[in-house]
This record gives structure tokens, C-alpha cells and sequence, in this order.
């Protein structure tokens, strides 16, 4: 989500800098050359008021050569001074003064449109915008009035060098404040997106450490908009109230596991006094006799399975190799029994783990394996190391298990029906699985090659991850 809403905020604040910096970098263009323009204006207006006194009514007369002179003397002047290439024509079109002397406005383009202007009697005050990467000159023109009427134009052509490198430097500043401005407005973004967010990794932390079976987890008070918060306090009472449900049921199972042994017991004691008035080889007395084990094995494994989910995990480090290796050697005797090979592979490696409970874990799969795999087959037990977990594999060489079986393997009270006859109550591997998720650990299965099923106990290399939440 955060990488989602990060890029997101960085967008918005770009667009928004973006849509302020644009129109600021134009009006700045704008406002430098219209300070340009304004200074070639004032300067066409002084030498048009020096020029009326060179032009009469009907051309150059008034003055003599002694003013048009002077008029060329200060055209030469300003152009050497400023290196603006200026000039005083009559409405045909005829250099009365001119600097340099071969200079002549263009006979089209927007020198020839500022002329046209100028012999209309308006000024060129609003000549087209010249930006830094056009190479450009700026004509500016003004009329020569005498009597209310244009008798000449002046014309001065600019070039736009500094005032495309003034305009530059004032985009590299502006560039400038907005990439300081992107820079903080992406802090602001990454503190707002995890003010916004953090509520949501605690929730995420408290809602994985409940579905791995902690479920005493609750989500810490935390910064963040109100609604997240609300949604948090949410959280914990629904967790509460799904705890407080979970337990009744187990309650409910642990007492009714505990209340039915004294009369199952009782039951067993007198059915045995009735089979001493029966033969010895009472078929129906063997099969009651059967059937009530039977009830008490199940019984035993509810009591077992209630309280596995009811006890917390005494995780810590542990040596599982060595573990797993003590497992099988307990378990050989019985393997030999049978005529299955059992067979351990594997190093010392460490996991985060409940000694208790994964001895128990283990039983329970050992046992499993050991049923279903045939007399001279084998079943390997091993250990291996990964970055992040360990994993204790139990490989048997029975007859498997179908896609769908192995989709409902780990269910309570669920066993293959091409198993039926094979004792066990179906509890064995729930049993496990809520044993290793007590502390961190998983259980899952597999098909194994060529034939057979492979279990893997997986276990965290370290301890569960456990900041943004408590457990109560």
C-alpha cells in the first residue's frame, strides 16, 4: 500500500509545483523582455523627438545637413555604446540617419511588421516573446509625429543575447526552488504516508500474529488519522471477542474430553466382568472391547488436541537436528518391529521453537509415516537450513495420497477411506499442526518421489516478529 500511495502524493505535489512553476517561469520571461522593450521605446522616443527637427512636411529640409548630421552622430554613438543597430526612414522607406551605415531593416518579418505600426502612429510595445532557445533580434519602432502627422519611423533592432541569458538564469533559479520544493514536499510525502500507514502495518502485524495462532496479539495504540485508530480499538474488541468464543470451545471440549473417561472407564470395567460369564473366544465381546479403546484413544486425543490449542509456546532456541535425531531413535524400535527402515539424515541446526511441542509434533508425523508405509520400505527423517526457516522433512514410501486427499489432510476427525481399517482417531497431524503454530512453526504435505508423502515441519530461524502489537 505504501507503494501505492507514496508515488501517488509525489505526483499531486509535482503536478501542483509543476502547475505553479510554469506560469511563473513564463511571467518572468515576459517581465525581462517587457523590461526591454520599455527601454528601446524610451530610447526610439528620444530619437524621434531629435529627428522632428530634421524632417519637414515634405522631407528633409527643416535643420539642413547640420541636424541630420547630429542625428547620425547620435545613431553612431548608441550603436557603438549598446551595439543596437538603429535608424531614422521616411515613409518611402529612406535612411534619413542610420547606424551602422549599411544597415537596413528587413523587408519582412517582424522588423517590417514594427515599421508598419510605427506608420500607423502606434508604438511596437508588445513585440513577440523571444525565449532563450531562439536566436532572435527585437525590433521596436516609433513614430516621428510633426503636425499631427508620421512623417518618419524610428527603428531600432536589438539583439536578445542577454536578455535570453537573464531569462535562463531566472529559470535555473526557478528550477532551483522547485526541485527544493520537490525535495520537501517528498518528505513531507514519506512522513505522511507512514503517519497515514502506520496504523495499518500494526493491524497487519496483529492480524498475522492471530492467524499463526497468537492469539493473545492486539493491535498498540498508534499514531495515524482517526479512523484508522477507530478502526484498530475495532480490531482488538472483535479479536477479544473471538478469543473469549474460541475458548468456551475449547473449554467445552477439554471438559467434556475429561468428564466422559470416568464413565467410558467404568464402561470398559464392566463389560470386562460381563466377558467373564462369556467364552473366551466371544467374537462380540472382542469387538465392544475394540470400540471402547477405540472411544478412549479418540477421547485422549481431543483432551490432547484442546489443550495444544490452549497452552502458549515455551519458544526458544533449539537445537532441532539433535531433537529430531533423538525422535527417530525412539521411534526405531518400534520401526524395526514392523519391518520399516528408519533412517535420520541431517545436521545441527537451530530454529525458534517449543521443545515440548515439536517432540510431540514429530511423534505425531513419525507415527503417521510409520503407519501407512509397508513392511521393507523406508521412511527418512531430515533437517536442512534456509535463510529464514528450518525444515524437518519425514519421507514415507506408502501408497500416498490423491490431490484431494491431500487438499483435506491435517482435517480433524478426516481420514482416507483406503485407510479406514488402520487404527487412529484423525487427530494426530491437527494435533501437530496446532502444536508448531503455537510457536511460529507450520506443517504441510506433499507427495514424495517416487511414491510416498513427504511432511515438512518448518520453523522461524528467529523470534516471531512482534513490534506494532502486544500480546496480552
Amino acid at each position: 500500500m505504501r507503494s501505492r500511495l507514496l508515488p501517488l502524493l509525489l505526483v499531486l505535489m509535482a503536478a501542483v509545483l509543476l502547475a505553479l512553476g510554469v506560469p511563473l517561469a513564463v511571467s518572468m520571461a515576459a517581465a525581462r523582455q517587457q523590461h526591454v522593450v520599455v527601454d528601446r521605446i524610451d530610447d526610439t522616443a528620444r530619437v524621434a523627438a531629435l529627428a522632428q527637427f530634421a524632417v519637414d512636411e515634405a522631407g528633409p529640409a527643416a535643420g539642413g545637413d547640420e541636424r541630420r548630421a547630429a542625428l547620425a552622430t547620435e545613431l553612431a554613438r548608441y550603436h557603438e555604446v549598446y551595439e543596437i543597430r538603429a535608424g531614422v526612414f521616411l515613409r518611402d522607406g529612406t535612411a534619413l540617419a542610420k547606424a551602422p551605415a549599411d544597415w537596413r531593416p528587413p523587408a519582412a518579418g517582424e522588423g517590417r511588421d514594427a515599421f508598419g505600426e510605427a506608420l500607423l502612429g502606434r508604438r511596437s510595445d508588445d513585440p513577440e516573446q523571444v525565449w532563450p532557445w531562439q536566436h532572435r533580434r527585437l525590433f521596436v519602432a516609433s513614430p516621428v509625429v510633426r503636425d499631427g502627422d508620421v512623417v518618419a519611423v524610428v527603428v531600432t533592432d536589438s539583439p536578445t543575447g542577454q536578455l535570453r541569458s537573464r531569462v535562463l538564469r531566472g529559470w535555473l533559479l526557478i528550477a532551483a526552488g522547485e526541485s527544493a520544493a520537490l525535495l520537501v514536499a517528498v518528505g513531507a510525502a514519506v512522513r505522511l504516508a507512514g503517519w497515514v500507514l502506520l496504523p495499518v502495518r500494526v493491524l497487519d502485524a496483529a492480524t498475522h500474529a492471530i492467524a499463526t495462532g497468537r492469539m493473545k496479539a492486539r493491535v498498540a495504540p498508534a499514531g495515524g488519522p482517526p479512523e484508522l485508530r477507530r478502526l484498530a480499538r475495532s480490531f482488538n474488541e472483535m479479536a477479544d471477542n473471538v478469543e473469549d468464543v474460541l475458548e468456551q470451545q475449547r473449554a467445552f471440549v477439554a471438559d467434556a474430553s475429561h468428564q466422559l473417561r470416568n464413565p467410558l472407564s467404568a464402561l470398559l470395567l464392566r463389560i470386562e466382568l460381563l466377558a467373564l460369564e462369556l467364552p473366551d473366544d466371544s467374537a462380540e465381546i472382542a469387538s465392544v472391547r475394540t470400540e471402547g479403546k477405540r472411544l478412549g484413544a479418540v477421547l485422549d486425543d481431543l483432551l490432547g488436541l484442546a489443550l495444544a490449542e490452549h497452552s502458549a509456546a515455551d519458544a526458544r532456541v533449539t537445537d532441532v537436528g539433535a531433537l529430531a535425531a533423538e525422535r527417530v531413535a525412539a521411534w526405531r524400535a518400534l520401526a524395526d518391529e514392523r519391518g520399516v527402515r528408519l533412517a535420520w539424515r541431517g545436521a545441527a541446526v537451530a530454529a525458534w521453537a517449543d521443545p515440548v511441542a515439536l517432540s510431540s509434533a514429530l511423534d505425531a508425523v513419525i507415527d503417521n509415516a510409520l503407519k501407512f508405509t509397508p513392511r521393507g520400505e523406508r521412511v527418512t527423517v531430515s533437517a536442512a537450513a534456509a535463510s529464514e526457516s528450518v525444515s524437518v522433512v519425514v519421507e514415507d514410501g506408502g501408497p500416498g495420497l490423491t490431490d484431494e486427499e491431500l487438499a483435506r489432510i491435517g482435517d480433524r476427525f478426516w481420514r482416507s477411506g483406503r485407510h479406514q481399517n488402520v487404527a487412529g482417531s484423525g487427530l494426530g497431524l491437527s494435533i501437530a499442526r496446532a502444536l508448531l503454530a503455537a510457536s511460529g512453526g507450520t506443517l504441510s504435505h506433499a507427495r514424495a518421489a517416487p511414491k510416498g508423502l513427504r511432511a515438512t515441519l518448518a520453523l522461524p530461524r528467529s523470534a516471531p516478529h512482534t513490534q506494532g502489537f502486544e500480546d496480552r
